[in-house]
């Protein structure tokens, strides 16, 4: 059995779950969200709490039941509370700036580069930091990754976009290894 998937949920005050069919919508001050379940997992709602049980105990099973509990709770997380992704602009001249509920970057290029935001997410902009908001934590990363490729860190000066405390390994150029290389000869 998922040890993860034997935890119930607590449902937050403010927060209403139904289920329907294979379906179940969680309702929340921010938003309204359904995740679909398996049909190897039996889910109820026992007065605060959802719970998820397995109908066999196989190993397939037990992973499917581990997912399907972390997916119900960050629907009920979500609805709640906002899922929040942040990023750091690493560069000189590098800029974000929102208008509207477009992310518009200044990272180097030609042009400025502008990203929609979907239903559900907001961008946030301030001094080289971003923040991608939402209650689809899926959909928060998602977008926080397709922000980090417009620019991903390059290896050398480490320049570009890249998620908050990410460690950018950097590599020793081209006058680093002819050095390393005459002084380890002798």
């Amino acid at each position: 059995m998922s040890r993860v998937g034997s935890k119930p949920i607590q449902i937050t005050p403010g927060v209403n779950a139904s289920i329907s069919g294979d379906v179940i919508s969680v309702t929340g001050p921010k938003g309204q969200l359904s995740v679909a379940i398996p049909r190897v997992i039996e889910i109820k709602i026992d007065g605060q709490n959802i719970v998820l049980t397995p109908i066999n105990k196989s190993k397939d099973v037990s992973s499917i039941h581990g997912l399907t509990r972390t997916l119900v709770y960050n629907a009920v997380y979500g609805v709640s509370n906002l899922w929040t992704k942040g990023l750091e602009l690493v560069g000189v001249g590098f800029r974000a700036e929102v208008r509207g509920t477009d992310l518009v970057l200044n990272v180097g290029f030609s042009h400025p580069v502008v990203i929609s935001a979907p239903a559900n997410i907001t961008f946030s902009a301030n001094e080289g930091k971003i923040n991608v908001s939402g209650i689809d934590r899926q959909l928060v990363g998602e977008m926080a990754a397709i922000i980090r490729r417009v620019k991903p860190p390059e290896p050398y000066k480490g320049k570009g976009i890249r998620y908050q405390g990410e460690k950018v390994r950097k590599k020793a150029g081209k006058a680093a290894k002819a050095l390393g290389g005459v002084a380890g000869a002798k």
